[in-house]
Formats: C-alpha cells, structure tokens, sequence
C-alpha cells in the first residue's frame, strides 16, 4: 500500500484535578478509532494527548491532599496513562504541561507576543470561576454564576497581561467563513461565530499573580502564565515547535494539525483562543476541529443525566473493564455516541449491547461458522466453486462494506462506520438462515456446495474482523486467529477470496462475548458503590461550609410560602446555556419559573417531576423570560445542582413546613 502522506491527531489534554471518568475516556478511545483507521489507510500517523497540569484549581487541590502541586499532579497525571494505557489507546506521545522542554516553549512564546505587542500589561478586576478559571463581566453572568459551568464567582483583581483578541477577530472569522470544514459540527461553528465571534472579542488575561502554580513569566516572575496560553500550546511543542525558528524536523512535518479532536464544553478555547494564538504566532492553523458531544448517564427512571459525583451516578472506565473487558467498553462507547448528540451510558445498557450485539450478532455467528467447519470437515475450509444465486448477494455486501465504511470514517462518523461493519455480520448470519448447511450436511451429494458456504462465510467474517481492527483490535486479532486467516490488507478489503483455499480453522474456537445476566452485573457494580448504613450520626462524606448569612426571625420565615408543585411542561431559554422556563403547576394555579438548571437537567426529563417552589418571590425578568418563583436545589463543591424533590408521593400544591 502505498503511503498517504503524515496525520496528525491530537486531543484534549486531561485535567489534573482527578480521575477520569468514561465520559473523559471516550474521547481518547474515539481518537484511537480514528488514528488506527488512519494508519490502516496508509497514513503515518502521530497521536499525542496528555495532561494539563497548572492553574489555581490544582494549587487548591493539593493543599487540601496535604501536598506539593507536583506531587499531586504526578499522582493523577499517572492514574490518567493508566487508564488511557488500559483502553489500549495507541497514542504516540503524552505530554505533560509539567515537561521541561514544553515550560521553556511558553516562556519564548509568551515573551515573543509580548514584544510583538499583542501582550500588554494593565489591572484586571471582574468576577472569577476558580473551577474554570476564567474571568467574567457582569452582563456575561447568568444568574450571577457563571456561564460554562453555572459554579459561584467571586470579585477578584490583580495586576495582569492581556492578549489583544480584538487584533485577529476579524481574520479569524473571515478563516472560518472560507474554511467551512475548520470547525465540526457545523451547529459548534454556528455557535462560536454567532455567541462569541461576531458580537466582538474582549482582549484575554493570559496571566495570574494570585497564585505560584503555573509556567513564570520570566521577565516578570511574580505573573504566571494563563492556564490556556500554557496548555493549548500543548500541541505544537509537543512535536518540537521553537518560537525562535529551531523547531524540529518532526514539526515542520506534521504541522499544521489534521484533527483536534476535543470535547463541546471547551470547543470556544480551541477554535477561538487556540487559532488567534497561531495566527499571532505566523503559524497555519489546524485542518480541523471536531467538538464531540458528552456521554452522560441513563438515570433509573430512563431519563438521561450529566455524569456527576454529587448524583453519584459517574461510571468509571476500569469499573466497566472488570466486568465487560476492554474491547466491550470501546465497541459501547464508539458505537452509543451519535455524530453529534450527546450519546447514554448504563450498566443495563451495556449489558444489552453485549448480549445482543457482541454475543449474538458478532460471537456467535464466529462460533457457529467455526463449529460446522470443525463438525463437517474437521477444520478443512476449501473453496469447491459450487456457487448459488443467494452467493452473489453476500459478497456484494461483503466487497462493499469498505467503501461505506470509508465514506463514514472520512467524515468522523465513526458510530455510523461500526454499525456498518456489524451489518456486514448481520448478512453472514442471514446467510446461514439462507443456505442452512445443517441440511446440505445431511446431502452427500451437496458436500462441495456445504463446503463452499463455509468457506464464504469463512472470508466474510475475515473481512469484518479486519474492517474492525481500528474499533475493537484485540477482538480483530482473536477473530483471525480463529479462523487461522491473516488481516486483509485495507487496500484489498473490496476483493472476495483472500482466505487460502485449505485452510484450516482452529479446533477450540473461544467465546469471544459471553452473554451476561444482569442481575449478576448489577451485584458487581452494587460493590462499586456500597451502600451506606442509614445513621443519625454525621456522614463521611465531605462537608461544605458555605458564608453564613445574617439570621432572620420567625416572622420573616414565616412570610416566605413553600409548596410541592409537578412541572407540567418545560423548555430551553433561547440565548441562555443555562436557564430552563418551567411551567409549574401548584395546586390549581400555574406558574412559570426560570431556573439554572440547564446543565444538569434536559427540558425533557423536568416534566412531570415533582419539585419544591418558592412560591410568593417576587416575579422578576431572567435573561428577558418572566420568573414567578423559585425551584429550590442544592448545591455541591463543585457547582453541580440538584432539584429537591419529596420522598413520598406528595400532591401539587402540598405546603412545605
């Protein structure tokens, strides 16, 4: 085959903050479909990910744990290769932001931009979200929170550098206009030229005083640089950059990117932040920028929610690995994550998936194929040429697999590219319904035509099993080794008969999905997460302290009106990443309630929820929607919300004492 050229894929670098979960994992395993796919087509392929490790948030987190940043980020920067290392991602470099040669390249370029004027030094005063670190106005607020992650800001100010975005605004738009697949999906580029681009960039604090954990400034040590300046820089020193004209030959190969390949919550850093950089560096941009969508979890009742801790509902990779095995976890996440929705995850969803997909579609017909080989002609696969109408139907499928598979993978609809893979599987299991070789075996004068079936079968499955190699590759390798076949180069995948005629099958041919019974499933995971005794006593979960505010009397309180109410219909605020408008039914009466929710709960699963109203709040105005009360929530460390609802079966309009 004759070699495509380079590509290079990179995605987002891990923060340091904690472990992992599988909605954090699928994004590595989705870059490693795509880089194997890649390097299957020709392709001399560079993949590198890694960990982002600066910033006020680890500063806080590892004087909680007792500890130095850099001891606490080299615990979790480990535990981040491990389970990238255990999904078997095929990665080619993982950079650490801690890496000498990556903090020397931040510095050069920091100071380059500065005497290139686009770095000026002034004061900043604003609002800060410490779990984002970023800076907000005002009028940017949404309920007076933050507008990424709706977490409580706090004033703060301090001297800083900025970075002129307003310089390269314009260019960059007139990129994206004339470079139409810069930025996929095209709802993410509607949404970054319609919510930041086009109604003007603020100019960007790209350093921090009030905190020692990140890259000095080293003309003006007590200023660290910003935590986006440091990381996204990630991926041009990881390959060798040098702002001073030495880069590496392995640069000035790769560069620019093929494919970042980064999550939807942090696309405006990366199609924004990230190619101003570059264009102020004189460096091209990236070919591509794939916003992915988010794996969230299936709640009990079927409704879908966010991954979070305080729900207790997030799922880790090596959790699902003990149970399923790698190559499950990869075909689930892979397969369940639509192009551009965000895709479910359950324990009873996996389980079905492999029963029904793995087991039966894939396992199963591997198995049969190799029993009857076995059973008919002890093993012996041979080609007799007796061929039937019903033949033609299959190769057809089987040749032309590739080329959908192809098209799918060109445009990184790698969910679509599987699915095609298993209907290739589907027609072999179809197939053996068709030709039913249990009764050609009870002919003997249709022995060549029993053996001809098998051996279409035989090639069938060999050409699936490498079609698969990029998604799930140690099942590719146990599927051929099975079928004592070689991997069918990519080139050749178009062509039927590449299974040598004489060949053999193996004797014992191994389970390569069992089918799983959920109730044993769910008693593994119930030992994930035991469950806590119900005591008086104080918890072990860790407190939060929130400021105190000023006591009020009985009489006040008592002026304030509680009710259960049932939402009764419910819808996103245009314009707002945050607000849900409510309808909410109390009692006989409807009310409509605005609320900063959006994150945690979609407007499909508020309906019918039974919720706790502040009922008598003055009516106000949010983000130009009338409010007429207030849902109550709780709220954890990390800004999660969560809607109080009644224990027991409560009527609408019940009154809260």
């Amino acid at each position: 085959m004759a070699n495509k050229g380079n590509y290079y894929i990179t995605t987002a670098i891990a923060y340091t903050s904690g472990k992992p979960h599988i909605g954090n994992t699928y994004e590595i395993v989705l870059a490693d479909a795509i880089a194997r796919y890649r390097r299957q087509e020709g392709y001399d392929v560079f993949f590198q990910t890694g960990s982002d490790e600066h910033g006020q948030k680890i500063e806080l987190k590892a004087a909680e744990a007792g500890i130095t940043p850099k001891e606490f980020v080299d615990q979790v920067s480990t535990e981040i290769k491990s389970i990238w290392d255990l999904m078997n991602t095929s990665y080619d470099k993982f950079i650490r932001t801690t890496d000498d040669d990556h903090e020397k390249q931040v510095k050069k370029i920091f100071k380059k931009l500065y005497d290139k004027g686009d770095i000026y030094k002034s004061s900043y005063e604003g609002l800060y979200c410490t779990p984002c670190e970023s800076f907000w106005t005002e009028s940017q607020l949404v309920d007076g929170k933050c507008p990424d992650c709706g977490r409580e800001v706090q004033p703060a100010k301090e001297e800083a550098y900025f970075f002129k975005m307003s310089k390269y605004a314009d260019r960059l738009i007139e990129y994206i206009n004339t470079h139409p697949e810069f930025i996929q999906p095209v709802s993410r580029k509607n949404e970054m030229m319609n919510n930041f681009l086009l109604p003007g960039l603020q100019d960007l604090c790209v350093s921090r005083t009030s905190f020692k954990w990140g890259i000095p400034v080293d003309f003006d040590p007590k200023h660290v640089v910003y935590v986006w300046l440091d990381a996204l820089t990630n991926y041009i020193t990881g390959i060798g950059y040098d702002c001073d004209g030495d880069s590496t030959d392995q640069f000035k190969a790769l560069w620019p990117a093929d494919l970042h390949l980064i999550g939807k919550d942090i696309i405006r850093f990366h199609t924004i932040y990230w190619p101003i950089f570059l264009m102020a560096l004189d460096l091209p941009l990236p070919k591509q920028v794939f916003g992915h969508p988010w794996l969230i979890t299936k709640a009990s009742d079927g409704s879908d929610e966010k991954m979070s801790k305080s729900r207790g509902n997030v799922i880790y990779a090596d959790q699902l690995v003990s149970v399923f095995g790698v190559d499950a976890v990869r075909y689930f996440v892979l397969h369940e994550m639509p192009f551009e929705n965000d895709g479910a995850i359950s324990w009873p969803l996996m389980v079905e998936r492999v029963n029904s997909d793995l087991a039966n579609t894939l396992g199963n017909l591997v198995n049969r194929t190799i029993s009857m080989s076995n059973k008919y002609f002890g093993g012996l696969v041979e080609d007799k040429g007796v061929a039937e109408d019903v033949d033609a139907d299959l190769k057809a499928v089987v040749t032309g697999t590739l080329a959908t598979v192809e098209k799918k993978m060109a445009d990184l609809r790698v969910a679509d590219a599987i699915t095609e893979v298993f209907n290739l599987f589907k027609r072999c299991n179809k197939y053996i319904d068709e030709t039913m070789p249990w009764a050609l075996a009870k002919d003997e004068t249709k022995q060549d035509r029993l053996a001809t079936v098998l051996y279409n079968l035989v090639e069938g499955i060999s050409v699936g099993a490498s079609l698969l190699k990029a998604f799930i590759p140690e099942t590719s390798e146990k599927i051929l080794a099975q079928l004592g076949a070689k991997e069918i180069a990519y080139d050749e995948l178009s062509t039927f008969g590449h299974y040598p005629n004489g060949g053999k099958v193996t004797d014992a041919p191994e389970i390569l999905f069992a089918r799983l019974d959920l109730d044993e499933v769910m008693a593994k995971v119930a030992e994930f997460n035991p469950a806590q005794p119900e005591s008086d006593e104080a918890d072990d979960e860790e407190g939060i302290d929130i400021e105190a505010k000023p006591e009020i009397t009985f009489d006040d309180f008592m002026k304030m009106q509680f009710q259960v109410g049932k939402i009764v219909a419910c819808e996103a605020v245009k314009g707002s990443k945050k607000l849900l408008c409510s309808q909410v039914k109390i009692g006989s009466t409807t009310k409509q309630i605005v609320s900063g929710i959006r994150k945690q709960y979609s407007p499909e699963e508020m309906v019918g929820k039974k919720v706790m109203v502040l009922v008598n709040l003055k009516p106000a105005k949010l983000a130009g929607v009338l409010s007429e009360g207030m849902l109550l929530c709780a709220e954890d460390a990390e800004g999660n919300l969560s809607l109080m609802t009644p224990e027991n079966a409560m009527p609408s309009g019940a009154e809260i004492c």
